[in-house]
């Protein structure tokens, strides 16, 4: 079950990047599950990883060979496997993850590797090891799209986004995908994603803008409150067009940082339209907050409510659920010692006032927010009456497929 249209939109393919893909049959006896990505010499990679304490192992050579790469060359592989996470594995599995990166070059520092799929389970490496050749051998420069397939665990669709955007003389073109549906509640990234663009970048630069914006949009989404131990989001910039390298000073940084917010935002909402089970994409926007943090935990209070989300599922206007969770949200002490003046919270679904002075809107009606509920595009809209800041999550509801799709995950 998933949201809205099932359309991957046309993955252009970047200049300095080429990619191959096997059947490994570590996910499946058919269909792609291993995937590899040539980056050109010229490319600058920057990476944001999983928070989780309990990180994979390909999470922690990542990280190593990305910062080696940064200090030394250039990171020139991507390899990828969906099935098995490769997490709470030990030194077995972190002995496999390096062994994943020497299947595609003698030094391996010069791989970046990433597993998705179940965790605590052995890594099969002697199937990727005979699968890498066949990798190998499809190489091209547009398969994007079979990428965007073969790295699918729960998923129901691929991911997938592409744009271009006039910088002077060039047009740089930027094409990601990414993949999750469930553990979805990314502390720097998503699941997995991979975003490419043709444009000349500096490292520092590129690390920044892919932590910035990641920020406003992996990090802005939730499907169940869990965060994943392979959470990894890579973003690679060729350097095939543009004869300046583009830094935070550059007159056309703001328009090229917007592209790839663009980008970025299109992947995580995708995350969360193919969420477990989800019938209902919910925005929490929050505003009128005292700090920044405290219009992100309000939001996120409300988006990991199981009785708000179930209440969703059911298209049940039950608005105490929603007032309930912004009653017990954290609220900055410094700010009227974190007591909420009830009178000025007003909370709107869509275009509908539920909540106002303090209590249910005089002329709110039980069939405006029934409307509301059976649609499958929802806004939560809360104005603290605090002051200036505002946020938002994206989210979905909680439906019974979530509940059976997880309890059968390894059946």
């Amino acid at each position: 079950m998933a949201i809205g249209p099932d359309v991957l939109s046309e993955l252009a393919p970047i200049e300095g990047v080429r990619i191959g893909a096997a059947n490994a049959q570590i996910k499946r006896p058919e269909g792609d599950d291993l995937i590899v990505f040539e980056l050109s010499s010229d490319c600058q990679v920057a990476g944001v990883f999983t928070r989780n304490q309990f990180c994979a192992a390909p999470v922690v050579v990542a990280r190593e060979h990305l910062r080696n790469g940064m200090k030394q060359g250039h990171v020139r592989y991507l390899i990828i496997n969906t099935g098995n996470a490769n997490a709470g594995t030990g030194p077995d599995g972190l002995a496999a993850a390096y062994q994943m990166c020497e299947t595609l070059s003698d030094q391996r520092e010069l791989v970046m590797p990433f597993s998705t799929g179940v965790i605590g389970e052995r890594l099969a490496i002697e199937k990727i090891m005979d699968a890498a050749p066949e990798a190998l051998a499809s190489m091209a420069p547009d398969n994007w799209a079979r990428a965007a397939r073969g790295i699918l665990t729960t998923d129901t669709r691929p991911k997938g986004s592409s744009c271009q955007v006039q910088l002077g003389d060039d047009l740089i073109t930027i094409t990601g995908i990414s993949k999750g549906s469930g553990m979805i509640c990314p502390n720097m990234a998503t699941m997995l994603a991979f975003v490419a663009c043709d444009a000349r970048v500096s490292a520092e630069a590129l690390q920044l803008l892919l932590t910035e914006t990641s920020a406003k949009t992996f990090n802005r989404i939730t499907v169940d409150g869990d965060t994943s131990t392979n959470d990894a989001c890579v973003l690679v910039a060729t350097g095939a067009k543009g004869q300046v390298t583009l830094d935070t000073e550059h007159a056309d940084w703001a328009l090229f940082a917007e592209a790839v917010e663009g980008v970025f935002t299109e992947l995580a909402q995708a995350i969360v339209l193919d969420g477990e089970g989800a019938t209902k994409f919910i925005t929490v926007q929050v505003e009128e907050a005292a700090t920044p943090a405290e219009a992100l935990d309000v939001a996120y209070t409300i988006a990991h409510s199981p009785l708000v989300k179930t209440a969703f599922f059911a298209s049940d206007p039950n608005w105490g659920r929603i007032l309930a969770a912004v009653g017990r949200a954290r609220f900055d002490v410094s700010h009227g010692n974190g007591s909420l003046d009830l009178r000025a919270v007003h909370i709107d679904l869509n275009d509908v006032c539920i909540v106002s002075n303090g209590g249910r809107n005089a002329e709110y009606t039980e069939a405006a927010g029934q409307a509301v509920m059976a649609e499958e595009f929802i806004t939560i809209r809360v104005r603290l009456g605090r002051g200036g800041c505002s946020d938002r999550v994206w989210t979905t509801d909680l439906s019974y497929d979530y509940v059976k799709i997880n309890a059968e995950y390894r059946s």
